[in-house]
């Protein structure tokens, strides 16, 4: 992200351990053996604890993380350092060395988060016995896990995007702000504007908390389909909160500037939450596949170590989605016309307004749109052509409508969500027109939230059984 007139960072130079040509092959031949029998030593314990049913307890699932952990910390370092010794040639580039400082901060840092939760588990053993199995449940120890994942990732794009803000030249004009047109100019709008995305925005966080906190209080909807509902309604208000609140401040405060920051923030969180919609959508959707078409081996293939592997999964693939898209925008230089005709930092329109070759960017939007857009609604209709073919052999009504029933709530929200967005970037009059565009794609980023909640809660009667018996409980500590 960098004006014309600067002196690009092309590439650093790692001088290594050593600069005597003599110990370079001594250096490359222990560092790959080490290399070595730190991959194989840690994969035959990741092997080892996935095969041996005995080893499925909390302390092997941590340390079978532990070792994937200490796969990729090796790997982020070493295989390089032997690249560069292997041709003789010290050079990294600059996007490389972004990208190696990242993941060496995330695989770093999730060793000490581990380590710190494995001593945790230890203690619960010892010192609570008879109460172990119930404090580290599956649930739990899922939790501690994607908390570990979440800080460690979070930490490490903090350093990231100071390094990014800070790896500059000196002799460089510096872009500070981008300017957010919003959906109108108008200032008679504004206050609307104010009231009417302050109540949907209320009623997104509200609704979709209580779904939360319904899942998490009743018993009944510890299953693996109100497990990842209460992670999409998480994902829910996460994705609203990394626009809406930003939009309200500068309505309110009369100001549409964004910082280069705080752009770039907005843009990597909207891209993770956003995909993270989308693989929760398709996890929902195998789900329900699994649940009808194979009634009888349901909570063998959905257990809790294949939910918590499909929502790890889920968030790996956002997070490193999101990652490659902000790294390709860092490398593009901005002119003078950083006006975005958007209430956000939206990935395409920011390319747009960009002055440098952005072929790149273009191709992998392209490709991603493409991985993170239709091959998982290839596999939610998939799913349910499978799911409508079992119902229809179904010969007992009631039977095929309970069936339909245990998915509708699921259909209703992939066919708002999905159309919304096949709306917007498929309709020529509106792609074309950015401002249209913008005020388009409030459907998803704003009303298919704040729906998501009443969709769930109307249809499903264990829902609306659960929230009734969670206000009962609140006003029984009244």
């Amino acid at each position: 992200m960098e004006p014309e007139n600067q002196t690009q960072v092309l590439e650093f130079i790692l001088l290594g351990l050593s600069g005597e040509a003599d110990l370079q092959p001594l250096l490359f031949g222990l560092f790959l053996s080490m290399y070595l029998v730190t991959f194989t030593g840690n994969l035959l314990i990741i092997l080892a604890t996935i095969t041996d049913s005995h080893l499925h307890t909390p302390m092997y699932f941590f340390l079978s993380n532990l070792s994937f952990a200490d796969i990729c910390f090796t790997s982020t370092t070493v295989p390089k350092m032997l690249g560069n010794i292997q041709i003789q040639n010290k050079g990294i580039t600059y996007q490389s060395c972004i990208t190696q400082m990242y993941f060496f901060m995330v695989f770093g840092d999730l060793d000490s988060f581990l380590l710190t939760v494995m001593a945790y588990d230890r203690f619960v053993a010892i010192c609570h016995p008879l109460r172990y199995t119930v404090i580290m449940n599956p649930k739990v120890c899922g939790l501690l896990l994607l908390v570990s994942w979440l800080l460690s990732f979070l930490e490490s794009l903090l350093h990231c995007l100071l390094v990014l803000r800070y790896m500059e030249p000196e002799n460089q004009t510096q872009v500070l702000e981008f300017i957010l047109l919003g959906l109108s100019e108008e200032t008679d709008l504004q206050p609307l504007f104010f009231g009417l995305f302050l109540s949907m925005y209320l009623v997104t966080f509200t609704g979709n908390l209580l779904i939360i906190l319904a899942t998490i209080t009743d018993s009944h909807l510890h299953t693996p389909m109100y497990f990842f509902l209460s992670n999409l309604s998480f994902s829910d208000i996460c994705f609203t909160s990394t626009t809406v609140p930003k939009m309200l401040l500068n309505i309110q405060m009369q100001n549409k500037v964004i910082t280069y920051e705080g752009c770039i923030t907005q843009m990597y969180f909207f891209i993770l939450f956003g995909d993270l919609d989308i693989s929760l959508l398709t996890v929902m959707a195998y789900d329900r596949f699994v649940a009808i078409c194979h009634p009888l081996r349901y909570t063998v293939i959905m257990n809790p170590k294949v939910c918590g592997l499909l929502l790890l999964v889920s968030w790996l693939l956002s997070f490193l989605e999101s990652l490659l898209h902000c790294l390709l925008v860092l490398r593009l230089s901005f002119c003078t016309d950083l006006e975005i005709p958007h209430f956000f930092c939206e990935l395409s329109q920011v390319i747009q307004v960009a002055c440098s070759d952005t072929s790149l960017n273009d191709l992998v939007l392209c490709f991603a749109s493409g991985l993170l857009g239709v091959i998982p609604l290839t596999g939610i209709l998939f799913s349910y052509t499978k799911i409508v073919s079992s119902i229809l052999r179904i010969s007992s009504a009631g039977s095929k409508y309970k069936a339909f029933s245990t998915c509708g709530s699921h259909i209703s929200v992939v066919s708002l969500f999905y159309c919304t967005i096949l709306g917007i970037y498929f309709s020529p009059s509106v792609s074309q027109n950015s401002r249209a565009s913008a005020i388009a794609s409030v459907m998803y980023t704003v009303v298919t939230p704040m729906l998501n909640p009443f969709i769930y809660s109307l249809r499903n009667k264990d829902i609306k059984q659960a929230i009734k018996r969670l206000f009962n409980q609140e006003q029984n500590f009244a």
